[in-house]
């Protein structure tokens, strides 16, 4: 049934809106879903409850989707693994013993970016290892946990939209690939658009750097101005066990497999290898390893190994869950013909050019009204993509334009749980947190407005 009216543009805004209402990303995909395939089968609540169902259990006939799904979840293992090991333990006595190098202000909040930098595989996980690793240190140099917890929270979904060998980029691969197949282009393109959208993720790339002026430079605008330290004596605890390469060994692990795979599957040519296939082999790969490292070490048992991975995997079927819907979601949006309605109005309305700024802040209000990133990427890629298509937009500007007002929008808002945990690895007020930082955002944000208007009217 062909659906080119209000109603396809009527049910991606229900969508939206019941994320902002519910804050729960899963119910609010389900419901648009839903209400989308209500329509395309006639208001025929029985067939659509059938139809649901099927195309659900459709999505698992798709090798590149059962890959990333499985990615998604063992990723889950490998962070539990390290966690479980005691490996981010010895890596923070590690730093805490070796800290003198760096025993200094700007000493301390650099050890913080760097780890965030470093730590890409999660970005919670990256909130929390560079919050408690750097805190004790902030606070003997006088660093005020407002600080801290601004470069913590700077360098966690910033940097894990940048570099994508996570769970970040099996859901971004995963978009990006259903899009493509929705509008009969190959699958096989998504990595090199997500690769090429990175570079257009302005806003990511903007506040790394800002983070890197900020600290080296010790600027202080807005109400950062008037943190005030904690006090604390000069003494940092530390375990008995330290080590460098217990954490940083399955992360190497990871990023070499998944160059070495796309290199095979792409038949010596790694930019037209396969993006799902590649993680897919670089988490088995980095979890054989894994085992057989940390059992030489001694740093975990047999049982306690396993127990991990079935731990690893039980968090992760959320974010699982979310990957499926939001793949069916853009679906539905395709056969509702949402983007050839939209385009329908915007033609001849608004000038081109301008659509990448404005699907930039679309996504930017989404996400700070939701508080995540990951539900405004589901929402908005496909709709963003489709958009490219049907009016010649440039598809790595959209998808960057999608991916920065993501990551802008849930790194202000309040709701969002990467800026809660940064708050709290670092021991800082969280509202002082959200107000201390909003003022380095929005200049990331207004500078990355102008790239998005500027390289719309070079691309477009």
């Amino acid at each position: 049934m062909e659906n080119v009216n209000v109603l396809s543009i009527i049910i991606p805004i229900l969508t939206i809106v019941l994320a902002i209402y519910t804050k729960d990303v899963v119910i609010s995909l389900l419901g648009g879903i839903f209400l989308g395939k209500l329509v395309l089968n006639d208001y025929d609540v029985l067939g659509t409850f059938i139809k649901l169902s099927d195309d659900f259990i459709a999505l698992f006939a798709e090798g590149w989707i059962a890959k990333t799904i499985i990615f998604a979840l063992l990723v889950g293992s490998i962070i539990k693994i390290i966690t479980k090991s005691g490996s981010i333990d010895s890596f923070i006595t590690y730093i805490s013993r070796h800290s003198k190098s760096i025993d200094s202000p700007k000493g301390a909040l650099m050890l913080a970016y760097i780890l965030g930098i470093v730590i890409f595989i999660e970005s919670s996980i990256t909130s929390l290892v560079a919050g408690t690793v750097a805190k004790p240190l902030c606070d003997k140099n006088g660093v005020s946990r407002e600080k801290l917890a601004f470069v913590c929270d700077s360098t966690s979904a910033p940097i894990c939209s940048l570099i994508p060998i996570n769970a970040w980029g099996a859901l971004l691969l995963g978009l990006i690939s259903t899009a493509l197949i929705a509008h009969s282009a190959s699958q096989a393109d998504a990595l090199r658009y997500l690769l090429e959208g990175i570079l257009f993720n302005f806003y990511s790339i903007l506040v790394v750097a800002i983070v890197f002026i900020f600290i080296v430079f010790d600027i202080n605008i807005g109400p950062m101005k008037y943190t005030i330290p904690v006090p604390t004596d000069d003494s940092i605890e530390t375990g008995s066990d330290s080590s460098l390469m217990d954490m940083l060994f399955p992360i190497l692990m990871l990023i070499v497999v998944v160059f070495v795979a796309m290199f095979y599957t792409g038949k010596g040519d790694i930019f037209q290898g396969s993006g799902s296939t590649s993680v897919f082999y670089s988490v088995l790969v980095t979890l054989v390893a894994s085992y057989i490292y940390y059992r030489v070490k001694g740093k975990i048992t047999h049982k306690a190994f396993f127990e991990s991975f079935y731990e690893g995997i039980a968090d992760m079927i959320p974010i699982a869950i979310i990957l499926l819907l939001a793949f069916l979601i853009g679906n539905t949006i395709k056969d509702l013909g949402t983007a050839t309605y939209l385009s329908s109005l915007l033609e001849g309305n608004i000038p081109p050019f301008l659509l990448p700024f404005l699907i930039f802040l679309t996504a930017s209000l989404t996400a700070f009204a939701t508080g995540t990133s990951w539900g405004t990427f589901s929402i908005m890629m496909p709709i963003a993509i489709s958009l490219a298509f049907t009016m010649d937009l440039h598809i790595p500007l959209v998808i960057g334009a999608v991916i920065s007002g993501g990551v802008f929008g849930d790194h202000v808002s309040p709701i969002s749980d990467t800026t809660i945990i940064s708050s709290m690895a670092s021991g800082s007020d969280h509202i002082s947190h959200v107000t201390t930082q909003i003022p380095y955002a929005l200049i990331g944000a207004g500078i990355a407005s102008v790239l998005f208007i500027i390289f719309g009217l070079i691309l477009v």
